[in-house]
C-alpha cells in the first residue's frame, strides 16, 4: 500500500472539498493556539511579556479572519499584515509561532490568486514589519540583517509552498483533462468505427439480396411466360432459379457469418471473398435470367489485392443487376483494362435506359448507384454511371491496383476474410 505525502495530500484536499467549514475552523483553532503559544516566547534571558487583552484581541482578529480566506484573499492578508505589525510595535518577539496566522493568509494567497500577487504582498509586508521593528524594538538595531533575512524567510515560505500546490493542482488538472479528451476521442473513434461498419454490411447486404432477388424475379417471370409454350425451357430456367437462390443464400449466410465469425481455433474455416475470378459464373446467372454478357479484357492481368477484387466484382456484380431490373435491353458488355497502374472496369448495354434506370442512377433515390461509388473511394477509385450519348447505360470505375485510400485497409481486411462454407 502506498503512503507517499501526494497521498495523503489528496485524501486531505478532496476531504476539504467535500467540508470546508470543518477544515477552516480546524485550521484556524491550530494557528490561534499556535499564536498564543508564541506570544509567551522571548529572548533568552530576557523575562516574559505580560500578555494582555490587546495582543489577544489583536491575534485572535488575525486568525477569526482566515475564514474569509476563500472568497477575500487579498483583504484577509492585509488583515493579518496589519495584526502582526501591531503585535510588534507592543514589542513582542516575531516568532514562527506568533507568524503562523499570517503565514497561512499568504499561503492561500498564492494559491487563490498566483506567485505574483502575493509576491508583492509578502515585499509589502516584511518591509512594514523590519520598519516597525526598527521603530519600537530596541533590540534590532544590534542585528538588523539577520532579523531582516529572518523575516523575509518566514514570509516567502508560503509562497513556495502556495506555488507548489498551484503547479500541482495545474497538473493534476491537465491529466484528467488529457484523459477526459482521451475517452472522448476513444468514443468518437468508436462510434465512427461502428457507422463505417454498418455502412460496409449495409452495401454487402445490398450487392448480395438486391442481385439474387433480381435475377430470381426475372428468371420467375421468364418461366412463367415459357410455362405453356415451352415447357423444356421453363425447367431448365427454374433449374437455374434454384441454383440462383442457393447462392443467395450461402452469400447471405456468409455475410451474416463475418459478423459472428470467431478467431479462436475452433471456428469454421473461412473461404476466400469472391473477386473477378468469378465472372464467369456471373455471366452465366446473367444468361439464365435472359440478359447476355459479354466480357472483354484489355492489356496484362495483374493479381489485385483482395479488397480491390472484392470491389471490382460488387461494381460488376451491381451494375448487371440493374441492367437486368431496369434496362430494356436483353445483352451488356463488361470491359476490363488493366492500365499501369490502375483497373478500369465498363460496364455497358446499348439499349435505351428505362425511366426506372435513370431513377435509379439519380442520387439520394437508388442504393446501388450510391453503393458503388462508396466502395470505389473507399480504395481511393473513381466512379461514374449515367446514360450514354448514343443511347444505353454506362457503369465506369477506375481502380487503382493497390489502394490508397487509408480507409482501405479497415474494409478490405473485413471483407477479404470471406465467407463462410
Amino acid at each position: 500500500m502506498s503512503t507517499s505525502p501526494e497521498r495523503y495530500t489528496d485524501r486531505f484536499e478532496r476531504y476539504a472539498d467535500r467540508h470546508p467549514r470543518v477544515v477552516d475552523a480546524v485550521l484556524v483553532l491550530v494557528l490561534m493556539a499556535c499564536a498564543i503559544v508564541g506570544s509567551g516566547l522571548t529572548r533568552p534571558g530576557a523575562a516574559p511579556p505580560q500578555r494582555d487583552t490587546t495582543v489577544l484581541l489583536v491575534m485572535g482578529t488575525s486568525c477569526l479572519a482566515l475564514f474569509r480566506h476563500r472568497s477575500h484573499p487579498r483583504t484577509v492578508t492585509v488583515v493579518n499584515v496589519v495584526c502582526i505589525v501591531v503585535v510588534t510595535a507592543l514589542e513582542y518577539v516575531l516568532t514562527p509561532l506568533l507568524l503562523a496566522p499570517v503565514m497561512a493568509a499568504m499561503y492561500w494567497l498564492t494559491t487563490h490568486t498566483g506567485l505574483r500577487t502575493a509576491r508583492l504582498y509578502s515585499v509589502t509586508a516584511a518591509a512594514a514589519l523590519m520598519a516597525t521593528s526598527a521603530i519600537f524594538d530596541p533590540t534590532y538595531a544590534s542585528s538588523p540583517v539577520p532579523r531582516s533575512i529572518g523575516y523575509c524567510f518566514w514570509l516567502l515560505l508560503p509562497l513556495a509552498a502556495g506555488s507548489m500546490t498551484r503547479l500541482r493542482r495545474a497538473y493534476v488538472a491537465s491529466v484528467q483533462a488529457r484523459a477526459e479528451h482521451a475517452e472522448r476521442t476513444r468514443d468518437e473513434e468508436a462510434r465512427l468505427r461502428v457507422t463505417e461498419e454498418r455502412m460496409r454490411i449495409a452495401r454487402e447486404l445490398h450487392d448480395v439480396v438486391a442481385h439474387h432477388l433480381a435475377l430470381a424475379n426475372a428468371q420467375a417471370g421468364t418461366a412463367a411466360h415459357f410455362a405453356l409454350t415451352n415447357p423444356q425451357q421453363t425447367k431448365k430456367i427454374l433449374t437455374s432459379l434454384t441454383d440462383t437462390t442457393s447462392s443467395a443464400l450461402r452469400e447471405l449466410k456468409a455475410t451474416l457469418g463475418l459478423l459472428r465469425y470467431n478467431s479462436a481455433p475452433a471456428s469454421a474455416p473461412l473461404d476466400p471473398s469472391p473477386g473477378l475470378a468469378r465472372l464467369p459464373e456471373l455471366v452465366s446467372t446473367c444468361a439464365s435470367a435472359g440478359l447476355t454478357v459479354t466480357v472483354t479484357t484489355t492489356g496484362e492481368p495483374r493479381p489485385l489485392t483482395s479488397g480491390v477484387d472484392l470491389i471490382a466484382f460488387r461494381i460488376v456484380q451491381e451494375a448487371l443487376t440493374n441492367a437486368t431490373k431496369h434496362a430494356a435491353a436483353d445483352s451488356a458488355h463488361v470491359h476490363l483494362a488493366y492500365q499501369e497502374p490502375r483497373l478500369l472496369i465498363t460496364v455497358t448495354n446499348d439499349e435505351p435506359s428505362g425511366t426506372a434506370e435513370v431513377a435509379a442512377a439519380a442520387p439520394g433515390q437508388g442504393f446501388g448507384i450510391m453503393g458503388m461509388r462508396e466502395r470505389a473511394h473507399t480504395v481511393g477509385g473513381d466512379f461514374h454511371a449515367g446514360p450514354r450519348p448514343g443511347g444505353g447505360f454506362e457503369v465506369a470505375t477506375s481502380l487503382p491496383l493497390s489502394p490508397t485510400a487509408p480507409e482501405a485497409s479497415s474494409e478490405a481486411a473485413a471483407d477479404s476474410t470471406g465467407e463462410k462454407a
